[in-house]
């Protein structure tokens, strides 16, 4: 039976985008307005070329395609944006945080944080041969990342640690039962289903529209459905 690994490296990873999120918000509270605006927009160019080099990863576009439209309408029937605007009034609430951009920015820093072949392979290498290598890479990367988010959107990044931890944790944990079912194709198309999810990010920090990100998560779990089905 094989032994279950501490999942030591998505603590880091956790610690890591707290320190990241309270030094933003730190920094944020002295930008002017000007300033801020060209953060947000440098943050959302950047993020649009992340989205475009995670996407880029499919070997299957039509896969991609699929995912996104039938993840999109299953999400709007479902109506998860307004769940988690629900759970980030919440949390707003309870932390007593006026911010008007909390919500966005704990939803676009979780799906930054936790999309990407970075924190499954890392949690992967983590969980198999307990090397932290990666995982260990990501939260120096998550760190600086979580610094620019939050001196943008505030102090709703910070709670991105949460699912963090739990997510990551979990590939730790049960790395030798999943990695059979997250070989390769999966993983490339995983990937750029995740990188077009950020490409919407990258449109949102930028004004370009107004998209409800929050409803396309179930791409991601279409994504390794269809990507199963057509590589077996």
């Amino acid at each position: 039976m094989m032994a279950l690994t501490f999942p030591l490296g998505p603590l880091v990873n956790t610690l890591a985008i707290v320190i990241g999120s309270v030094a933003g918000v730190a920094v944020g509270a002295y930008l002017p307005d000007k300033i801020r605006n060209i953060v947000f927009q440098g943050m959302g160019l950047c993020t649009l070329v992340l989205g475009m080099k995670m996407s880029f990863s499919t070997n299957e576009p039509i896969i991609v395609i699929f995912s996104v439209l039938i993840g999109g309408i299953l999400g709007e029937l479902l109506d998860i944006n307004k769940r988690i605007i629900h759970l980030g009034d919440n949390i707003k609430k309870h932390i007593y945080s006026s911010n008007p951009h909390f919500t966005e920015g704990f939803v676009s820093a979780s799906i930054m944080f936790c999309i990407g072949a970075m924190s499954i392979l890392g949690s992967f290498d983590e969980g198999l041969h307990g090397d932290r290598s990666i995982v260990f890479s990501k939260a120096i990367l998550d760190c600086f990342g979580s610094i620019a988010l939050a001196s943008t959107y505030g102090i709703g990044v910070i709670f991105a640690a949460v699912p963090v931890l739990i997510y990551q944790s979990l590939l730790v944990i049960f790395a030798g039962f999943l990695q059979p079912w997250l070989g390769e194709p999966l993983m490339a198309e995983l990937t750029a289903t995740g990188g077009v999810l950020i490409l919407g990010i990258g449109v949102n920090l930028l004004n370009l529209m107004h998209i409800r990100l929050t409803n396309f998560l179930p791409s991601l779990v279409f994504v390794l459905i269809i990507a199963t089905i057509v590589n077996n």
